[in-house]
């Protein structure tokens, strides 16, 4: 469907990339036609889009069903697994290998993760002889071969002297020899992580051209070519431990780098930060970084390509430049690890139940700029790793967390994850440690369905159009690699206090974001290829058009970048620097490289002027970005300024921005949206509804008269297109009236909970089923169901909603034998207008709880049901899981329910 097509009136037509997908882990691949056509169907009954297959470990007990690896019934399954879930009109997605990272039987020691060692040999005076011998850090790990043997001498010669060994010994040492280096290939000996049958073995080398293409020919040869209809191949973050070297990595280095790196060895393995160990440690960063994209990123996409495949990547947690890594793939996908705060009133936190973690949303923004950047459409996340401790996160701390990657610029939720279990595994089915553990056993289970509408709705407006992002600001990864210490520089999501927090780039681009600007990230690569047209940057023939790029303060830019920049404001961009370039990376002709950069910055006239022309350009020196932007008349949304946060789309001629109250106050005021539109219409993507905003023109704004509490998420429409039949929206921000709902209240229970169906409760005040001395009720997890009749006076003039004060999870509501919804996160409250009636009203409302009151029943009762190979099941600090000493988790209802009323 075109996007200028869309009725003001619609929502984008669905399709199953809008739906939310999920990891599939295939445990010990014990799969089989029947389990697989019933997991299926219900994964499409709850609205899942798709599924990325991921084989790993088994349960114990059930080898006789395991499938090897790339067998010919591993091959028939999979098979038979894209038939069913095309007939569903479901996509599926494959791991390239089994566990994490690519590896497997098919790796030979040859083709297996590399790294470099080098041994350090100080001569002492008088000394005439010196054995070389490998020192090993335990005695499984991997022989290596010494390759090189650098002598360093008094007058500070190096050369090599590896010719003068005998039997791995120096004899007759000369006498001005200092020191001898022994530089060995050797093999991290690391293997698959939570390898499936079949996938077993040694752990890929991601630099060595050859390697891959064997790895990759190992699949065609299973496949005989013939490879199911799958949508993409998939590779998780890097965690390769400990590679950081291939078999022809001295070679590259030298035709890359311009010089011989086994002679700068004392400055590569230095931690004492002086100029010349920075730049050697930069340049070996930036060649492991080079090999990565293009002997493994950029080679394995094109594979993918030749079998009419796309390729899904996680560039973090790799030794090289994050954003030209996810711009290599066909969906960047970035990963959500912890829970965050969210200061939102009522949102459970339970600090012993999260890790210390927190992502940040300007981390995944690296995958997203790289999508907007390239053109890529699809932003995909691995959403929910570690959420919180297993059996209880709930959909109201999910949702905040969800909104969070969403204004990140992810349109493409993958939930980590689902695990396949077959429907003769009593509950709580197989699972897999890590993951959020939303099955057909989780109690939430069948309410799931309302949670992937409300992704499903935002996703279908977030994967229309293009990115509306009017700035571009660039990473400077060589100020990363310019780490004075080690020398492989992983850049990973846990360690963004070290690499990303303490930088000019992230304070900046915080500052710029909270001020209501929008952002990407741009490499030094896309800055090369970026154009000029009509006086704004496109970096891509299919991305966005950005106003101006900004430089924060960096220590090391090359010139060949700053040539670009200028290139690019003699076209007519506008380019602020916050501060000159301090210096070029690298150690080969560094100070003829200086003089080059003096000279360019010189020639701009920036060391003289704030402000100069630059061809049909301008450039501009700031030490704040905001004044700089200003005096352009490149204004800043007005959203942020009413505490909202937000990410927008062009749609056609239309803009959509996606708004979220993650603030502990509500927000109702007029807000100003920066668009040249007429109207505006607010759709809701929890239920569906859109409406005609209150919104007048306010010079280069419209103001939109705005309603969120905390939690709450909108869409709002600016458009120029008729907006007369659709109705007004409905603000509920002034209640005439507040009347508390009081019936006498009868609980049931659902039979298919469990352990076992609690007697029915009766009471007088709305009240959980875990408040009182019924055992059997403390350990169940599943559905309870309220009912009561209340009577209600109903004035046609005035609009009503439900308040719930706490829901333990979700409520389904029935008013007068009719579905009025379900109410899932916060803030509770559900629009019941159309269906109170005068007089005496039937409600009914379905509660689902958390699975944790059960699995606490399971553990105290000493019940096994986790019992797998490897990892076995851990808790969130990946120690034994034990729930038994859990304290009951409130269940149902508690707190007041309110009736609002609102005039029309």
């Amino acid at each position: 469907m075109e996007s200028y097509n869309i009725p003001a009136s619609q929502w984008p037509e669905v399709s199953k990339e809008h739906k939310p997908w999920a990891r599939w882990w295939w445990m010990g691949s014990a799969v089989d036609k029947q389990n697989i056509d019933f997991l299926l169907e219900e994964y499409a009954r709850v609205g899942i889009g798709g599924l990325e297959i991921a084989p790993i470990y088994g349960a114990k007990g059930y080898e006789d069903r395991y499938l090897d690896f790339l067998s010919k019934p591993w091959i028939a399954a999979l098979n038979h697994t894209v038939s069913k879930a095309h007939r569903l009109d479901m996509g599926i997605d494959l791991t390239l290998g089994t566990g994490w990272p690519f590896g497997g039987p098919q790796v030979k020691m040859e083709h297996a993760a590399s790294k470099m060692i080098i041994q350090d040999y100080i001569i002492e005076k008088g000394q005439n002889t010196l054995e070389i011998k490998q020192k090993k850090s335990n005695e499984n790990e991997p022989d290596g071969i010494l390759i090189h043997l650098i002598g360093i001498f008094r007058n500070g010669e190096r050369r090599e002297i590896y010719d003068l060994l005998e039997d791995f010994k120096l004899s007759n040492i000369p006498a001005d020899l200092l020191q001898v280096q022994a530089m060995y290939f050797a093999k991290t000996g690391q293997k698959v992580k939570r390898a499936a049958p079949g996938g077993e073995g040694f752990t890929l080398d991601h630099f060595f051209r050859t390697a891959v293409n064997n790895y990759l020919e190992s699949f065609d040869k299973a496949f005989d070519l013939n490879y199911p209809d799958i949508r993409a191949f998939y590779n998780d973050s890097f965690e390769v431990y400990g590679a950081d070297f291939t078999a022809d990595f001295l070679d590259e280095f030298e035709e890359r780098r311009g010089y011989d790196l086994k002679f700068m060895l004392p400055e590569l393995i230095s931690d004492n930060g002086d100029d010349a160990s920075v730049r050697v440690k930069s340049d070996y960063r930036e060649t492991l970084s080079e090999l990565l994209i293009e002997n493994f990123t950029e080679n394995w996409s094109e594979w993918a390509k030749s079998k009419g495949k796309k390729t899904k990547n996680q560039a973090h947690g790799s030794p090289g430049n994050l954003l030209d890594i996810y711009g290599a793939v066909d969906i960047p996908e970035c990963e959500t690890f912890g829970s965050s705060f969210f200061p939102i009133p009522g949102l459970r936190r339970d600090s012993a139940d999260v890790r210390n973690v927190d992502p940040d949303p300007i981390m995944l923004k690296f995958a997203s700029s790289a999508a907007h950047l390239t053109g890529k459409n699809l932003v995909s996340c691995e959403t929910f790793t570690w959420l919180g401790e297993h059996f209880k996160s709930s959909f109201s701390q999910m949702k905040p967390e969800l909104d969070q990657t969403f204004l990140a610029g992810v349109n493409h939720v993958f939930y980590h994850g689902i695990t396949y279990s077959p429907q003769d595994v009593p509950f709580p089915g197989w699972m897999f440690y890590a993951s959020l553990n939303l099955t057909q056993h989780n109690s939430l289970w069948d309410h799931l369905p309302a949670f992937n509408k409300y992704i499903t709705r935002t996703q279908s407006v977030l994967q229309a159009g293009q990115a509306d992002n009017e700035l571009l600001v660039y990473w400077p990864i060589y100020d990363v690699w310019a780490n004075p210490k080690g020398t492989m520089e992983l850049i990973t999501v846990h360690h963004v206090d070290e690499w990303l927090h303490p930088t000019e780039f992230y304070k900046q681009s915080k500052k710029l974001i909270e001020s209501g600007y929008s952002v990407d990230f741009i490499s030094d690569k896309m800055i090369g290829s970026a154009e000029v047209e009509k006086g704004q940057i496109k970096p891509h023939p299919n991305s966005n058009s950005a106003k101006a790029l900004l430089i924060p303060k960096v220590d090391f830019m090359p010139i060949a970048t700053l040539e670009h920049i200028l290139e690019l404001a003699h076209n007519g961009a506008k380019v602020i620097f916050q501060a000159k370039p301090h210096d070029i990376p690298g150690y080969q002709d560094v100070q003829e490289n200086r003089e080059r950069l003096a000279s360019l910055w010189k020639k701009t006239g920036l060391d003289k002027h704030s402000q100069v022309r630059w061809g049909k350009g301008k450039l501009i020196l700031a030490p704040s970005f905001a004044p700089a932007l200003a005096a352009e008349e490149i204004l800043p949304e007005g959203i942020s300024n009413s505490g909202l946060k937000f990410i927008k789309r062009k749609i056609g001629e239309d803009k959509y921005y996606f708004l979220v109250n993650h603030s502990a106050k509500t927000v109702s005021q007029s807000v100003d949206f920066l668009t040249n539109a007429k109207d505006a219409v607010i759709m809701n993507p929890i239920d569906g509804k859109i409406g005609k905003a209150k919104s007048k023109t306010k010079g280069n704004y419209l103001s939109v008269k705005l309603h969120l509490e905390p939690g709450e998420s909108l869409i709002v429409r600016t458009t120029n297109q008729p907006t007369a039949n659709l109705p007004l929206w409905t603000y509920f921000d002034s209640p005439s009236v507040i009347t508390e709902l009081k019936a006498d209240w009868i609980i049931t229970f659902d039979n298919n909970g469990g352990p076992s169906t609690p007697k029915d409760q009766h009471h007088e005040q709305l009240t959980t089923w875990t408040d009182h001395e019924d055992t059997e009720a403390g350990d169940y997890s599943g559905k309870g169901t309220y009912t009561g009749t209340f009577a209600f006076e109903v004035d046609s003039l005035k609009v009503y909603k439900l308040n719930f004060s706490k829901i333990h999870e979700s409520a389904k509501v029935w008013l007068n034998g009719q579905y009025a919804g379900q109410v899932w996160s916060l803030p509770y409250i559900l629009d019941i207008t159309e269906f109170l009636k005068e007089g005496d009203n039937e409600i009914k409302i379905e509660v689902a709880n958390l699975m944790a009151n059960r699995i606490r029943y399971l553990d105290k009762n000493k019940i096994s049901w986790r019992n797998y190979h490897e990892i076995n099941f851990v808790n969130i600090d990946y120690k034994p899981f034990d729930a038994s000493d859990w304290q009951t988790m409130p269940s149902g209802l508690s707190g007041k329910l309110m009736i609002s009323e609102y005039l029309k």
